[in-house]
């Protein structure tokens, strides 16, 4: 249905004329594109104009948003910008990533709630890496990510989970965590937002919404890599010197609506994921 197919308006007054209250009539224009009777075969190249369209303001939007407030003439007497927002309305917000690492992690966070921040979204990475299952590497992320209080407890716990035959096997892993010949396993979380709803000086709970990829790349995988999104509250300790990890509870989503996209081959997949490194978090 193209718009004003619900409102034909040359139809109404022409009908309306024999009952004598017809006699307000708009007349639209020859080209006007919401009258007129339903053109067929063209419906699909308004969608593509649609889109199109819908893409050039969204780079317009964005080139405007990100340009620097250089115009002093349109700048208000008091210093303001009026409706204007200012430039730093989307510059990235508290203090610089951190630069000090443990074990390859991140650590070293500001004491405050945003260092709680990118304590957990960097922790959310290395938790949720493929490196938690190889033994010696998840005993080193979780010496490096939990209170010292409960590393050891959590290792166990971990260790039990991780060195499961039936739990490695069903995601096509050996006993050791080591893919089949000629696949690569792929675990990789990506953060795309943190929430602070709890803060005090020595505690701190902090959500991750994040997408993860997971799976087994290769031509003879039957589990191949997929997309999942979830959100995990963190509870942290600020311990050490540092924020640390008590204690999370992990829940799905919220999930986006899916494009249709083809998906990559498997020698693509692994590519990318050997490829293109990861992200130091911060707010």
């Amino acid at each position: 249905m193209t718009p004003g197919d619900e409102h034909d308006y040359g139809e109404s007054a022409r009908s309306d004329e024999g009952h004598g209250y017809g006699r307000t009539r708009l007349r639209l224009p020859e080209n006007d594109p919401y009258g007129g009777a339903r053109r067929g075969g063209r419906s699909s190249s308004r969608s593509l104009v649609t889109v199109v369209g819908v893409v050039v303001l969204l780079i317009a939007a964005i080139a405007f948003a990100n340009r620097g407030g250089d115009d002093s003439s349109s700048t208000p007497a008091n210093g303001t910008t009026g409706d204007k927002p200012d430039a730093t309305s989307t510059a990235a917000t508290g203090t610089k990533p951190v630069d000090a690492k443990t074990g390859g992690i991140p650590t070293g966070y500001a004491h405050d709630a945003q260092g709680a921040q990118s304590a957990a979204a960097n922790y959310a990475v290395a938790l949720g890496s493929a490196d938690m299952f190889i033994t010696d590497l998840r005993h080193q992320i979780v010496d490096t990510v939990y209170a010292p209080a409960i590393a050891v407890s959590k290792q166990t716990a971990l260790d039990t989970a991780y060195s499961s035959e039936t739990f490695l096997g069903n995601i096509g892993l050996d006993k050791n965590g080591t893919a089949p010949d000629g696949q690569s396993f792929v675990s990789r979380v990506i953060p795309v937002g943190t929430k602070v709803t709890a803060s005090s000086a020595s505690n701190a709970t902090v959500e991750v919404w994040y997408t993860s990829l997971f799976g087994l790349s290769g031509e003879a995988s039957t589990n191949p890599v997929s997309e999942s999104w979830f959100t995990t509250t963190y509870q942290l300790q600020w311990t050490s010197n540092d924020w640390k990890v008590t204690d999370f509870q992990q829940k799905d989503g919220p999930v986006p609506v899916g494009r249709d996209q083809q998906a990559s081959t498997a020698d693509d997949m692994t590519k990318a994921v050997e490829e293109f490194g990861g992200f130091t978090y911060a707010r």
